[in-house]
């Protein structure tokens, strides 16, 4: 009977016992989940926390063309500085075409830009752009020319009535009096509506007082320099070649008009004024052919929109003394200072601040 008793004592000891163990070995093992799914979320957390900032802010560059020399150079010394800041940059050229510039855009915004820089072909078409990077939460910044009648975040570029002003300036000084032509740049893009103001600014004087007669006055379709020799063509026969003074949108359009003017004999005959200090242009200046232009620096352009543009994708809000209305808002604007060039002060200008080389400005020589 003991026997018996101890018998069925020990067996529900051995029973209590292993239950206990059971218990414990399932606390263990829920504990054992519980700490590892904590510590995987953590470090999850942190992994993610490591790859967020270690990501490079990267930016779209959406650019009109890459015809004119100085868009080569905005192309490379933005690459540059976007680079030095530790950003990555993708540029792309539309080739002046409207659609292809917007399905550019398009397809920068959607893969997950973190700001655009654009400089627009149209500055009315460009507002739809513009509209789908807000969209997207992806700030822009209008570069070189203002977007019209858009929600832009920030412009940037050279103050386009003063290169216009200097343009009338320089020219005024040359032929006090007599009949001048006037190739502007192209319709669509904002910058030449500026440049244009500036110009009769200073001419409008002269104009009143009938030193002045400005006998044709055209745009130039895309800024095309084959475009600007037919104005020229056009405004030599309509006055059969009886012109003093000519002003050209820029040297590239200079170039079509000086074109033209050889074709009458009468290149370096009739002075001609551009902008943009391409190195042609300062070739003809050299030679004689045309008589200044105004030079922007590209360098000191591209460095301070990188270095916005890396601020602005990184959260910061940048505040700015001066805004232009578009139509649409007072868009926070940064305007830089041209230069003007002439044969006097190509040293110390392009070739000192590394724009052009010595050896190619002089290269006749």
């Amino acid at each position: 009977m003991n026997r018996h008793r101890e018998g069925i004592v020990g067996l529900c000891i051995f029973i209590f016992t292993a239950i206990l163990l059971v218990g414990c070995t399932n606390n263990s093992k829920e504990f054992s989940r519980d700490f590892d799914s904590a510590d995987i979320s953590s470090s999850a957390k942190e992994i993610s926390s490591t790859n967020e900032a270690d990501r490079k802010l990267k930016i779209g560059f959406s650019m009109d063309t890459l015809v004119e020399e100085r868009w080569e150079k905005d192309k490379h010394m933005f690459r540059e500085s976007i680079e030095a800041l530790g950003a990555e940059v993708e540029i792309k050229a539309a080739n002046g075409n409207d659609a292809l510039q917007i399905a550019q855009a398009e397809r920068m915004i959607s893969q997950g830009i973190d700001l655009l820089v654009l400089v627009p072909h149209n500055a009315e078409a460009a507002a739809s752009i513009v509209g789908k990077a807000q969209m997207a939460d992806i700030p822009v910044i209008s570069y070189d020319r203002l977007v019209m009648n858009a929600n832009v975040d920030l412009y940037i570029s050279f103050d386009n009535e003063k290169i216009g002003a200097l343009q009338g300036h320089a020219i005024t000084q040359l032929v006090p009096e007599g009949k001048y032509v006037y190739i502007a740049g192209a319709e669509t893009d904002n910058n030449a509506h500026l440049m244009k103001k500036g110009v009769y600014e200073v001419l409008q004087p002269f104009i009143q007082d009938g030193k002045i007669e400005v006998v044709y006055d055209q745009w130039t379709d895309a800024w095309m320099p084959e475009n600007a020799k037919a104005n020229m063509k056009a405004a030599l026969l309509a006055n059969e070649n009886q012109i003093d003074a000519v002003i050209a949108g820029n040297d590239a359009t200079a170039g079509g008009v000086i074109e033209a003017l050889e074709e009458q004999g009468l290149s370096g005959k009739i002075p001609v004024v551009g902008q943009d200090a391409e190195l042609e242009g300062i070739l003809r200046i050299v030679e004689g052919t045309q008589s200044m232009t105004v030079y922007k620096s590209i360098k000191s352009l591209t460095e301070q929109a990188a270095e916005i543009a890396v601020k602005m994708a990184g959260g910061e809000i940048i505040s700015t003394v001066t805004t232009i209305n578009n139509g649409k808002k007072d868009v926070p604007t940064i305007l830089l200072t041209p230069v003007v060039v002439d044969q006097s002060n190509i040293m110390e200008t392009v070739i000192d601040d590394g724009y052009h080389m010595k050896d190619d400005v002089y290269q006749n020589d």
